[in-house]
């Protein structure tokens, strides 16, 4: 690997990553959104209705751009 590297004098570059890093992640937000806001106090009926509202909440977020931009802009701070 060093030397692939080394042979294309700087043009690839490699970049350590942590091996797991929500806060880079702003999936992470969308998440955390979800389980404090859209699902909170929420008690399903059956695992049919959790499932249905668990995957239209995220919908739902997804047109409101004040919910979209707060993710990426909390994402940008790490």
């Amino acid at each position: 690997m060093r030397e692939y590297l080394d042979s294309t004098h700087g043009a690839v570059q490699m970049a350590l990553l942590p091996g797991y890093a929500p806060d880079l992640n702003p999936v992470e937000y969308l998440w955390a959104w979800l389980k404090r806001h859209a699902l909170a106090n929420f008690c399903p009926r059956s695992l049919t209705e959790l499932k249905t509202t668990a995957r239209n909440k995220p919908r739902s977020g997804q047109h409101r751009q004040s919910i979209v931009t707060a993710c990426w802009k909390q994402a940008e701070l790490w």
